[in-house]
């Protein structure tokens, strides 16, 4: 039986990248849409430049012969946005950039439009014990989350006037072979051994590996039961701050040097400093229910915690 032809975009970002390896290595036929031209294409079956996503691109060209679009391509949440206007930048690509494909791709057939949003949609944080969950109520707290909504909500009412299926996709934190920015900063300071003041954090937050979220995605790809749904991912496993860097420790096989400051210290200190958004992060609890995902799916989180960072940690670390 042949397999729906599937287009990327975002091909080339982090996730994009293994998620075109993946589902080549599953047998399915991949379109790859980037903005350049520097992505291997062993494998891939078709490569299409995109060099902008906004209101005016033209998908035709990704868009042939495909019946499901996975849409990762985005303008990304950064912690010091220079623009003037970050929302207005933000609509841009993130909504308008998105309602414009997804419209060309119920015109040309697609039968699944599957987003890759965020759970900033959800909000910053959660109570202690109180995880976000689908049926929830939004609450984005910056101008990325806001834009990943408004494209949530654009798509339902496409799919409604259509017929098209969309399915959404909320991660947390994604780790994986790869990872970039703060996650590998904080392997990076655990392996020099420096004393790091988050040894008494008694958070709990959600994280997702790679390849778990890889997962969930070829899965929302076919099954029926996913159709016009919103699902969170995770590992399944929360962890405090205090936790993740143990357990980072342990992947790289060193010692964790964690100095147990007060979390209200940190908390405070971070305040003076300007730094409370870095603080919610360290010290704040972001939790999401996965049961969804589980009972309707059928799904659950293949690789573990430990397995996860191993596999990050193996990576990062190749060339040393």
């Amino acid at each position: 039986m042949s397999r729906s032809r599937i287009l990327i975009t975002g091909a080339n970002g982090f996730v994009g990248r293994a998620l075109t390896h993946y589902l080549l290595g599953k047998g399915w036929p991949v379109t790859c849409a980037t903005r350049s031209d520097d992505m291997p294409t062993a494998g891939v079956t078709r490569k299409v430049i995109v060099p902008a996503m906004d209101e005016r691109t033209v998908w035709a060209e990704a868009l042939s012969e495909c019946s499901v679009v996975v849409h990762l391509a985005a303008r990304v949440h950064v912690m010091n946005d220079s623009a003037a206007d970050p929302l207005a930048e933000f609509r841009k690509t993130n909504v308008a950039g998105t309602l414009n494909l997804a419209r060309q791709a119920a015109a040309a057939g697609v039968k699944r439009f599957v987003f890759i949003s965020s759970v900033k949609v959800n909000g910053e944080q959660t109570l202690p014990g109180q995880a976000y969950t689908e049926a929830g109520t939004a609450s984005p707290q910056d101008a990325y989350g806001q834009s990943k909504y408004e494209a949530e909500q654009g798509l339902m009412a496409i799919a409604g006037q259509t017929g098209m299926e969309v399915v959404i996709i909320r991660p947390p934190l994604i780790y994986g072979a790869g990872v970039k920015a703060n996650f590998a900063s904080m392997l990076n300071y655990v392996k020099r051994g420096m004393p790091l003041p988050l040894g008494a954090i008694h958070n709990k937050r959600s994280f997702v590996y790679l390849g778990n979220l890889l997962s969930l995605i070829e899965c929302c790809v076919d099954h029926p039961a996913a159709a016009n749904q919103v699902f969170l991912v995770s590992d399944g496993n929360d962890l405090s701050t205090t936790a993740l860097l143990r357990s980072c420790a342990a992947a790289l096989g060193v010692k964790a040097r964690l100095v147990p400051v007060p979390q209200r210290l940190i908390e405070l200190c971070a305040v003076l400093l300007g730094k409370k958004a870095v603080a919610q992060r360290l010290c704040g609890n972001l939790q999401v229910d996965i049961s969804k995902a589980r009972t309707l799916l059928g799904w659950a989180p293949p690789v573990s915690v430990a397995d996860g960072l191993r596999a990050t940690v193996i990576d990062l670390f190749k060339h040393d």
